[in-house]
């Protein structure tokens, strides 16, 4: 349970709802519903106001309950660490001036340098690998070495804002939370792959504030860019050497599975220098796409293809399976359980309806991206599977024309997806599992 402090001010989730005068809130990624006291409800509205949290022990409660369920998210300040607290870790491989940019941005940090392997050694790293042995046995060379109470993990192909730590900082005042993420954005640059990626790079989690949850609207953050309590990685006994890719999902997994709160703080912000043509692009999202199954291996049930609820299994089943007018009934019928299940639990009639097709859209998103990220091998087998897969294309787009954008961009939303799919499959064969590939099902 995330500890809030007397004098935190808290945010509002983005998607959060108020009913029945703020005594009925929904929202947090698990989407849940909490009932509120008349005096609850009041702290919420003061909170929503800007007065920061009491030091009544109720009041500090419900704020505690509220961000743990992601409804809130406290925006601390101060606190005693400062940047004499943390030592910098950049791990590096043939890319002596992009460490040397990371030193550059980060001046007054303590910084360790760890060359892992480069062809042409780094002079001012702290530790060489003799051979390349990938990012987590880097970072690992290099969180040993500091001494410091926070360990902060740059890559060298990152630039930080000169403030990116005032407002991650002020977290580790919880002693709760192990780890904080800034917000990892793009460079700007020129062409559809430059747009592309400042619109939707893999290690952007979105301007929004949440704690980090698998299987959330925030699964994961990156390490590209981290800060992470010293302490925290002794218990974990930090990145799993074994992963090539994937690495930083497994690690942020184990820190939460170990009782620890991470973070994720977009008013941070770090830059990313993105890949610099289509082909090298295309080939990193294939290596992401080859650590589904070794993540899938080592955290059960957390990276399915696709979650579905039994009745949305049915409706759409039965889409596919071409019998349309089997699934509009269905689905009247799962629609009109939903509505009336939300409306005993204090929702209106007309925001029942709005989140059931909220809901109903969301699902059709993600099977269409489990279509053009997993499933579309398995498409080209039957003229209606074929149909499906042009189905699934259709959200690309429509979210291409409606953001008025290229082509191109277009282009490169398909190609992210089928080229992190094919990882997928690739990485299911050296691994003999097909989890990352299969649906699950979940309670509705």
């Amino acid at each position: 349970m995330p500890v809030v402090q007397a004098g935190t001010r808290l945010t509002l989730d983005a998607n959060a709802r108020r009913f029945r005068g703020d005594r009925v809130l929904l929202g947090g990624s698990p989407l849940r519903l909490i009932r509120l006291s008349s005096t609850g409800a009041g702290y919420l509205r003061d909170w929503v106001a800007g007065q920061p949290v009491g030091d009544r022990s109720g009041e500090r409660r419900l704020a505690e309950r509220l961000v743990a369920a992601g409804l809130m998210h406290p925006r601390p300040s101060g606190g005693h660490y400062s940047a004499r607290d943390v030592t910098l870790v950049v791990p590096v491989k043939d890319d002596a001036s992009g460490a040397a940019a990371v030193g550059t941005a980060s001046e007054g940090l303590n910084r360790v340098v760890v060359d892992d392997g480069s062809a042409a050694p780094l002079p001012d790293a702290a530790v060489r690998h003799d051979r390349p042995r990938g990012p987590a046995a880097a970072r690992n060379s290099g969180w040993r070495l500091a001494n410091s109470d926070l360990v902060a993990f740059l890559d060298a192909d990152t630039r930080p804002e000169p403030d990116w730590l005032e407002a991650v900082l002020p977290h580790f005042e919880d002693p709760q939370v192990a780890a904080v993420a800034p917000r990892v954005r793009s460079v700007p640059g020129q062409g559809a792959l430059a747009e592309y990626e400042a619109d939707r790079s893999s290690l952007d989690m979105g301007a929004d504030p949440g704690r980090v949850l698998p299987l959330s609207r925030i699964g994961y953050v990156p390490t590209a860019a981290l800060v992470v309590r010293r302490s925290a990685l002794v218990t974990v006994d930090g990145f799993d050497e074994a992963l090539r890719y994937g690495e930083d999902v497994d690690f942020v997994w184990r820190l939460i599975d170990a009782g620890y709160d991470v973070r994720y703080e977009p008013e941070s912000t770090v830059w990313h220098v993105p890949r610099p043509d289509v082909r090298s692009w295309l080939r990193q999202r294939f290596d992401y796409g080859t650590s589904a199954a070794p993540l899938a291996r080592r955290h059960p049930d957390r990276l399915a293809c696709a979650r579905l609820s039994a009745s949305s299994a049915l409706e759409w089943g039965l889409t596919v399976g071409g019998l349309p007018r089997a699934a509009v009934v269905a689905a009247a019928a799962g629609a009109t359980r939903m509505i009336r299940r939300l409306r005993r639990r204090g929702i209106p009639g007309d925001e029942s309806v709005k989140l059931v097709l909220d809901a109903s859209a969301a699902t059709a998103g993600m099977l269409a991206a489990a279509v053009r990220r997993g499933w579309w091998p398995l498409t080209l087998l039957s003229r209606r599977g074929r149909r499906v897969l042009l189905a699934s294309l259709l959200p690309c787009l429509v979210e291409a024309v409606r953001q008025r954008k290229t082509p191109g961009w277009a282009a490169l939303r398909i190609a992210d997806d089928i080229a992190y799919g094919i990882g997928v499959w690739v990485g299911c064969a050296r691994e003999r599992t097909a989890k990352p590939l299969l649906a699950q099902r979940i309670r509705s």
